[in-house]
């Protein structure tokens, strides 16, 4: 992952740009730019401090804190009142990692290693898990129109009860995992190689430069949008995603090629349960206490790419092995789609 810190570069790019008056899609451009390096310094940091934990602790709470840097962005996001956006990114958090991160993996591992065997009955309980994630997501959408006209706040009530039971799913989930060792995988490398000091270091300062280079990216969305034409709900599904995650998902890939499929879909399939039951529930009661409060409502695009994509990771996961042509489908139903959102007129 070295390559990536060529990135860095971006970060003062992105900062004088923004204070210096320069064009707002250079700013916008700069600052995702630089956001990816700093994610995976982040996760760098976390992974040091928490492998002396042990690799089953270290496993939870490098999954966890996975999407700390996404999380980042959509905070601003909705300090900026930007709820499309923030929701979009949701649903894109969720498809990406099922359909882009899970595609590459599947297509470079089968390419290099052929047919890759996996624990069969890890993945279809991971698989059953998101399923039910995907139907608590779909709950207030589907209810939600119908409880809207004779209550409006009443949708809210419902966002705010479901994102407490998610919740809930997930810490017992996380307390299940803990006692009986099954759902965390121990990843090829956990020897902590920098000092406590080092990694806290680089984990502060990492995590302050992203927080500010969200705020700038946030800052110049809307001008920047309007040069591209690009609709805020696009960047919020597409871009947003993979700025944010993309040091993860480029694990995922580079173990599914050293033939450790069983960790490769833990990361993607992992990071789209932590996504749907920590993420988008954390973001709901977060939005309520800064004044601009998120539903978890989504509209009818979001949710059939939503189920789609976690049925497809059903059926990938159904006979416990996986080939490079599983992948191409994958990728394809995912490239269909983004172009499908960029062509979507939504305001």
């Amino acid at each position: 992952m070295k390559y990536l810190m060529i990135l860095l570069v971006f970060v003062p790019v992105a900062l004088l740009s923004r204070y210096l008056g320069g064009p707002p899609l250079l700013t916008l451009a700069a600052a995702a730019l630089g956001i990816i390096p700093l994610s995976g310094l982040m996760g760098r940091g976390t992974e040091e401090l928490s492998a002396r934990a042990g690799p089953r602790v270290s496993g939870l709470v490098n999954g966890t804190l996975g999407n700390a840097a996404e999380l980042i962005i959509t905070f601003f996001a909705i300090r900026a009142g930007l709820l499309e956006l923030v929701k979009a990114s949701i649903t894109g958090s969720i498809i990406g990692n099922l359909l882009l991160v899970m595609g590459f993996s599947l297509l470079v591992g089968g390419l290099r290693n052929g047919v890759q065997r996996f624990d069969r009955s890890q993945a279809g309980l991971d698989a059953t898990m998101l399923i039910l994630a995907i139907i608590a997501l779909a709950i207030p959408s589907l209810f939600g129109h119908s409880i809207e006209a004779a209550n409006h706040e009443a949708v809210e009530y419902l966002s705010l009860g479901v994102a407490g039971m998610m919740i809930l799913v997930y810490i017992l989930g996380v307390t299940y995992s803990l006692k009986s060792g099954t759902g965390t995988v121990e990843a090829p490398h956990t020897q902590p190689t920098w000092s406590p000091a080092k990694a806290g270091l680089v984990l502060a300062v990492s995590t302050a430069l992203v927080a500010w280079l969200s705020e700038v990216l946030v800052a110049v969305v809307e001008p920047a949008l309007e040069h591209l034409g690009w609709s805020e709900f696009f960047l919020g599904i597409v871009i947003v995603p993979i700025v944010g995650n993309v040091a993860e998902h480029l694990v995922a890939v580079q173990v599914a090629a050293e033939d450790h499929m069983d960790l490769s879909l833990g990361i993607s399939v992992g990071s789209s349960l932590q996504v749907a039951l920590l993420v988008a529930p954390v973001l709901v009661f977060l939005s309520l206490a800064m004044g601009n409060p998120l539903t978890l409502a989504f509209n009818q695009f979001e949710l059939i790419a939503l189920v789609a994509a976690a049925m497809i990771a059903a059926l990938v996961a159904l006979d416990g092995e996986s080939n490079w042509m599983e992948g191409v489908q994958l990728l394809i139903v995912y490239a269909i789609l983004a172009l499908a959102f960029f062509y979507l007129p939504l305001e």
